[in-house]
């Protein structure tokens, strides 16, 4: 009886390994597809597309398609304002929504029920139906810098990240991953004499690490891929982001193997970033679960 559940445990674990292997085949596929077309000519890429030699780097294999690619625009420079901005959204959002979701979950004061509903309704509004005011907004707001006090946010860092720090919808995964956090810990530290914000950085975020790592992946594949706000509010091209550089690959002449050659290069940093937070995410479960 132990052998034949044996057999029966490994066959379940290798019809189950086969499974996800099959789904990550099928998710990779695209990616794969992607970085072998950045390698190829624009008609060898189209023929290609045929069979299954568009998923294999044969033929006129080269990397003139990168080249063209960085003379045709600034990849480089759109790619470190992408970065810039996201990397800086993310960690702001982390900050304010984890402060949000705090006060929410362990401070009682008045209306709290009704100002955490009211966010969490404004996750059922397009970004779109308010995209107008923001910009309006946006264009009269003041700004003390190094050159003095002038008015407008256009044309900027700023503009592209500080209207997107705050949302629904991370405020909402803070909250909910705060209110199984056991209430034990937060009044030990309140009989204790450590004030708020204390319990909040020592006690509060060391056990915070899954939801950290979710809400980032998260909140950088929004903005990473942001199209509309950074195209409405930014014209100067050495402020553009990567989805709005994208235009430069379909004007005029389009080559389809620069247009691979660039989406394999604006990836590079999604993965990266990915595969970093999984690291995190995973090592903040085990320290947790060892400690809990």
């Amino acid at each position: 009886m132990a052998m034949i559940s044996g057999e029966n445990h490994g066959l379940r674990l290798a019809v189950r390994y086969a499974v996800l292997g099959l789904i990550a085949v099928i998710f990779i596929f695209p990616l794969v597809f992607m970085v072998v077309s950045s390698l190829k000519p624009d008609q060898q890429l189209l023929l290609d597309t045929k069979s299954l030699r568009a998923f294999l780097p044969v033929g006129d294999i080269s990397l003139d398609n990168y080249v063209a690619a960085f003379q045709r625009a600034p990849v480089g420079l759109f790619i470190f304002n992408s970065v810039l901005v996201t990397g800086a959204t993310v960690l702001l959002s982390l900050l304010v929504c984890s402060l949000a979701g705090f006060a929410f979950v362990f401070i009682n004061w008045t209306g709290r029920e009704l100002v955490l509903g009211i966010i969490l309704a404004t996750l059922i509004v397009p970004f779109e139906t308010i995209a107008i005011p923001l910009l309006l907004l946006m264009s009269k707001l003041p700004w003390l810098g190094l050159d003095g006090l002038t008015w407008g946010w256009l044309n900027s860092y700023r503009v592209q990240i500080v209207p997107l720090v705050a949302d629904g919808l991370t405020i909402f995964l803070f909250v909910q991953y705060f209110k199984d956090l056991p209430g034990e810990l937060i009044e030990a530290a309140r009989v204790e004499g450590a004030t708020w914000w204390q319990i909040y950085r020592r006690v509060v975020m060391p056990l915070s690490g899954p939801i950290l790592a979710t809400a980032a992946i998260l909140k950088f594949l929004i903005m990473y891929n942001q199209y509309l706000w950074p195209l409405m509010v930014v014209q100067d091209e050495s402020y553009r982001p990567v989805m709005v550089g994208l235009q430069y690959f379909f004007q005029l002449n389009r080559a389809w193997g620069e247009i691979m050659a660039y989406l394999s290069l604006i990836t590079v940093p999604v993965l990266g970033f990915y595969l970093v937070l999984q690291r995190a995410f995973i090592a903040s479960i085990a320290s947790t679960g060892v400690k809990g």
